[in-house]
């Protein structure tokens, strides 16, 4: 069986660490992921701390009816932009109403999934101090929330363990394992809430 494509949008300003460490992760264990441009027809993105990445698409070229996955890395102002790209909301809209799947860390959760109800009677996570703007779900102090098609991080230190949940996730506990032991990181899973 052919693995589904997942996507993760780059929008400037996004966190380089949440962004590319992700990709790193479900790469090495063995799922294939996209990278978007959310930049205005350019393919080459600028993350908050100056970082520039090129990524694999243009947000216009990309096809997200089949995607396994939709990440959405946060940083300031990328997750603002990622709320304010009608690209990005449709896709994840399109997504959350087939129940397929959708990820978010950081300020993303609250700043992107929030406004469009994808976090609505769940748990979550989100950068400490963001909070306040989810109003219909049960924010949770741990670094990741992960439901059955919902997986919410809350900043760059967790961002392994984030990708980790989104391997385990797809590609089951094993895997998951195997990904993390290589890279000298599989934390007792007891610290995040599952």
């Amino acid at each position: 069986m052919k693995q589904q494509r997942s996507y993760l949008f780059l929008a400037p300003g996004f966190e380089e660490i949440e962004a590319l460490a992700t990709v790193d992760v479900l790469r090495r264990a063995g799922m294939e992921v996209c990278t978007v441009a959310v930049n205005n027809g350019s393919i080459s993105v600028k993350g908050a701390h100056g970082v520039s990445v090129e990524a694999d698409i243009l947000d216009s070229d990309a096809d997200f009816s089949d995607a396994e996955w939709l990440i959405c890395p946060g940083g300031m102002p990328g997750a603002t932009n990622l709320a304010e790209s009608p690209v990005v909301t449709n896709a994840l809209k399109e997504q959350f109403s087939r129940g397929g799947k959708i990820a978010a860390i950081c300020a993303s959760p609250a700043i992107v999934l929030e406004p469009l109800g994808i976090l609505a009677g769940k748990s979550a996570t989100c950068y400490p101090g963001m909070e306040g703007y989810i109003k219909s779900a049960d924010t949770v102090n741990t670094p990741v929330v992960a439901h059955d098609s919902l997986i919410t991080g809350n900043g760059p230190a967790s961002t392994i363990g984030f990708a980790l949940a989104i391997v385990r996730n797809s590609m089951g506990e094993d895997v998951a394992k195997e990904t993390g032991t290589a890279m000298l990181f599989y934390p007792d899973t007891s610290k995040f809430y599952f």
